[in-house]
Formats: C-alpha cells, sequence, structure tokens
C-alpha cells in the first residue's frame, strides 16, 4: 500500500508540475514555489499557483489567479485626505484713529466787583432839593457805569446807597432830618430821571457826623455868609453803586511783521 501511494502523489506531482509548464507564467521566487525547471507549480484542478511562505497579496501574479489581490490591498490602504483648504488669514483690522479730544471749552472770566461814588457837594444851605449841576453829575457818573470801557462790560447794578449830609450849623435833630430829606430828593431823581429800580436803592441820613475834611478850617469867626459858603461841602449827598461787570477780552496780539526779502546781488 505504500508503494502504491507514493506512486499516486508522484503522479500528482508530475501532473502538476506539466500543467504548469504551458499556462504559468515566470514569477520570482519566493512568491509562489516552482519546480527544478523553473515554472509556477499550480495546484491540480484550479488555475492558481502554489504559494510560498513569503507570498505576500502585493506580490500576486495574473497568472496565477491572484490578480484581484494588489486592488484589494490598494482599497484597504487609507485614502489621503484632501489637502486643507489654507486658513484664511484673518483681515488686518484697520488701525484705530485716535480719538480726537474735545477741545477745551474756554474758561469764562470771573465777574469784577464795582464800588463807585460820587458826592453831589453844594446843596444850597437848608434846603433838600438838588442843584442843576449835582442833577448833571450824576447823570454822567450814572452813564459811564452803563457803557463799556476798555476794561470792562456795563456794569450791572446791585445795589445804590444814597446818604444825605448836613454842615455843621444847626441843631443836631434838625440836620439829621435835613439830612434824610435831602437823601430822599435824590432817590426819587434816581427813579424817576435815571430809571434806577427802587428795590435797589437803600437811604440813610447822617446829619454833620461826616464832615468833608477840608471843612475843619472853616472858622466859627467868620462871617455868617462866609462861613456858609464855607462849609458848603458838607452840604450834600453821596451816593456809591455797588454792581458787578465782566473783563473785556484781551486783543489777540497782532502777527509780527515778515522782513522785507532784499534783492539779490548781481554778480
Amino acid at each position: 500500500m505504500n508503494s502504491v501511494f507514493k506512486v499516486s502523489l508522484a503522479g500528482v506531482a508530475l501532473a502538476t508540475i506539466a500543467g504548469c509548464g504551458g499556462t504559468g507564467g515566470y514569477v520570482d521566487r519566493p512568491a509562489y514555489l516552482v519546480d527544478s525547471g523553473g515554472q509556477v507549480v499550480r495546484a491540480a484542478g484550479y488555475n492558481t499557483c502554489v504559494r510560498a511562505s513569503d507570498w505576500t497579496p502585493a506580490r500576486g501574479a495574473v497568472a496565477c489567479g491572484d490578480a484581484t489581490a494588489p486592488a484589494k490591498v490598494a482599497a484597504a490602504a487609507p485614502k489621503p485626505k484632501p489637502a486643507g483648504k489654507p486658513e484664511a488669514k484673518p483681515e488686518a483690522k484697520p488701525e484705530a484713529k485716535p480719538e480726537a479730544k474735545p477741545e477745551a471749552k474756554p474758561k469764562k472770566p470771573d465777574p469784577i466787583n464795582i464800588t463807585e461814588k460820587i458826592e453831589l457837594q453844594n446843596i444850597p444851605f437848608d434846603k433838600s432839593e438838588l442843584t442843576e449841576d449835582n442833577r448833571k453829575e450824576l447823570k454822567a457818573f450814572l452813564d459811564d457805569l452803563r457803557k463799556a470801557n476798555k476794561q470792562r462790560t456795563a456794569v450791572r447794578f446791585g445795589a445804590v446807597v444814597v446818604t444825605g449830609h448836613t454842615d455843621r450849623l444847626g441843631s443836631i435833630p434838625y440836620n439829621m432830618k435835613l439830612s434824610e430829606q435831602r437823601a430822599v430828593v435824590a432817590k426819587d431823581h434816581l427813579v424817576k430821571a435815571e430809571s434806577v429800580d427802587p428795590k435797589l436803592i437803600f437811604w440813610e441820613g447822617k446829619g454833620p457826623k461826616q464832615p468833608i475834611p477840608v471843612t475843619k478850617f472853616c472858622d466859627n469867626k467868620m462871617a455868617r455868609k462866609q462861613l456858609i459858603e464855607c462849609l458848603g461841602p458838607n452840604r450834600r449827598v453821596t451816593v456809591e453803586v455797588v454792581g458787578t461787570a465782566m473783563p473785556q477780552p484781551k486783543p489777540a496780539p497782532k502777527p509780527a511783521a515778515k522782513p522785507e526779502a532784499k534783492p539779490a546781488a548781481k554778480p
């Protein structure tokens, strides 16, 4: 039995080797088994070649029925990822312009406090009425305050203080009453003739208490008419105006004159 089995195996081997001779192609070793003549050994009854131990799908041959092996391997290989789109560079933001600082508002100048006074002297003896000269002086005084000049705007009246005075002749009670009458007369004139708000006017009588310094030389030994004339400055009404005004803006300095260009010297 052993001898018969060996003969059969030999016949199969020969048949197999003979079958590979006509149709098989040459394949480099060691992907497939080859016979002593260098032909690939094919399995009997199958159109396949006998693979060697080092066979790999990548080395499969079309003639051995392994034509699809490389394709399968290729299909199994991971597909390369499509190249990603280049990242868009962030757009450069335009440089922020520095915010314009609001122009500093010019500081308003502080108001000027005004205190002006006039003495309406030489009111007739034992009388309370102002003289024509007194009224003219008072008008000029008020007009000057009501108009602007180089230093200030028109004065805004805050208060007008009217004080009546007398000379020293006569009794103190009588002179106190006479001084008050002179103050009232002057107050009424300010309201009617000069349009001063009566709410701003304050008046009082001082009698002979505040004499003009120069009248200290009036001697009682003088003749009465001469003494009355000498004491005339004390018979008066003082008008004092207290108010405010705004300073006038200083004029802008003139630009310096450019020096005249000298003519070019002739060669």
